[in-house]
């Protein structure tokens, strides 16, 4: 009985044949990608518009934009123009039949360090570094996280999260039901309002510094040392305020109902002020690790 044998050429081509068919069919029937890049001036200006995606901001040195953005399916198409010192990026739907997922758009853009940013994301997340111009970000459940970042920045979500890094400048984050998470801040004025979220506190009080921490039913947590400086006011209308710093008392004369939780006093010279309210939630004043 005769037997087909391959010869060990055809044998070979076989071997890098078949991956590569593997490798095609593994490819998504629609994907675009696309990049452009925009020569800029000093503080520029970029507005990004996303309904859902990932949206990544990261400084460098060159006095230009560049975007890279990855639609995920052909019911949305992907706009990046600009005027004068502006660069405007914004995705559009134009399938009337898409679902939320269908409009997803990922985006990475590289600015100069003092650009101005303006961004509205909805959901997905936005991650920014190393920015150091004015920035307003608004969201409705995409998180937002920022590391090494200046200038005035504000943030709105209604129950994305807020995680910022080594922040400095004016930093402003209003929430509904988000989580907001202030880590090694550099900032001497900082005002965080969210309802049911948990905000924490672990970061640097500067010399006359204003911190104002605000919940409705969360949980807020502030983290200090021995060595900081602050004017303590805590107060929790129905909650608990629980402290863990030893404080110096401080006269305050403002009446306050019968039943709420109050905390005054000052660590050390009082250098900063530091004003803590909630409703129902709890406060913590503790040590840090």
């Amino acid at each position: 009985m005769s037997t087909l044998s391959v010869c060990p050429h055809l044998k070979s081509k076989a071997v890098i044949l078949v991956p590569s068919l593997l490798a095609l069919t593994a490819l998504p029937v629609w994907a675009k990608h696309i990049e452009k890049h925009f020569k800029v001036g000093a503080h520029p200006i970029i507005t990004i518009h996303n309904p859902n995606g990932v949206v990544t901001i990261k400084a460098w040195t060159k006095q230009e934009v560049m975007v890279m953005a990855d639609p995920t399916t052909d019911a949305v198409e992907v706009e990046a123009d600009q005027t004068n010192n502006r660069v405007d990026i914004m995705t559009h739907q134009i399938s009337d039949t898409a679902t939320p997922e269908d409009t997803r758009a990922d985006f990475q853009v590289n600015v100069p360090e003092d650009a101005e940013l303006q961004i509205h994301d909805d959901s997905g997340a936005v991650s920014i570094a190393n920015v150091l111009g004015d920035m307003n970000v608004d969201t409705i459940a995409a998180g937002v996280g920022m590391a090494d970042t200046a200038g005035y920045t504000t943030v709105s979500t209604v129950n994305g999260s807020f995680h910022c890094l080594r922040c400095a400048g004016h930093i402003e984050v209003r929430s509904i039901s988000g989580n907001i998470q202030l880590d090694d801040i550099r900032s001497s004025d900082v005002q965080a309002t969210t309802s049911t979220g948990k905000i924490v506190f672990n970061g640097q009080f500067l010399p006359n510094g204003s911190y104002r921490l605000n919940d409705y039913s969360g949980v807020i947590e502030v983290r200090f040392s021995p060595v900081d400086s602050f004017d303590l006011s805590a107060r929790s209308l129905k909650g608990q305020v629980n402290n863990q710093a030893n404080l110096e008392p401080t006269t305050h004369h403002s009446f306050l109902p019968r039943g709420v939780k109050s905390l005054f006093g000052a660590l050390n010279a009082g250098g900063a002020h530091l004003e803590l309210s909630s409703f129902n939630g709890t406060i913590n004043i503790l040590k840090r690790n």
